[in-house]
């Protein structure tokens, strides 16, 4: 890890499910990979067995996947729930905000659990920076491709 990259944040379900996958690719998966790799070089000739080729494919992305997890796990930071203030918008919490006189719904996360079709925001987006520490009542400017949006926060729920 370079010392100056920033920590990346998660909830503790969303490290259980990073966790479960990381095991499942350990114990289960890489393994069945290997055990298909190994029937296939009994096949014989392997530059025309198509097995075999896809059988590697998989492996290397299995394998990428893992490292990737465990950088994951290495510059991750788990949410502490307890020190959390209600009134100030940080990682875990549900913004309700105005836009436009319509009103929306964000969940701030992880940069991990990102998801903005369903209204999960990394707190390293604009929008989601533009949030955190702020309290019930502040207006929150964030300059869109579109231009500037303002966002008027009407409710902050702890999740």
């Amino acid at each position: 890890m370079i010392d100056d990259e920033p920590k990346k944040y998660l909830t503790e379900s969303s490290l259980k499910k990073l966790k479960a996958e990381y095991e499942t690719l350990k114990i289960k998966k890489i393994p069945e990979i290997a055990d298909r790799i190994n029937e296939a070089k009994q096949q014989g000739d392997l530059s025309e067995n198509a097995e075999y080729h896809q059988a590697k494919e998989d492996m290397a992305w299995a394998q990428g996947r893992l490292l990737e997890l465990e950088h994951i796990f290495h510059i991750s930071e788990v949410i502490d729930d307890s020190a959390r203030k209600s009134s100030e918008v940080s990682v875990g919490c549900t913004v309700v905000a105005e836009l436009n006189g319509k009103t929306k719904e964000f969940t701030i996360v992880g940069q991990q659990e990102a998801n903005p079709s369903k209204g999960m925001i990394s707190n390293e987006s604009p929008l989601g920076d533009a949030f955190i520490g702020r309290k019930k009542g502040d207006k929150v400017e964030v300059i869109t491709p579109s231009g500037p949006q303002t966002y008027k926060i009407l409710e902050i729920q702890l999740n």
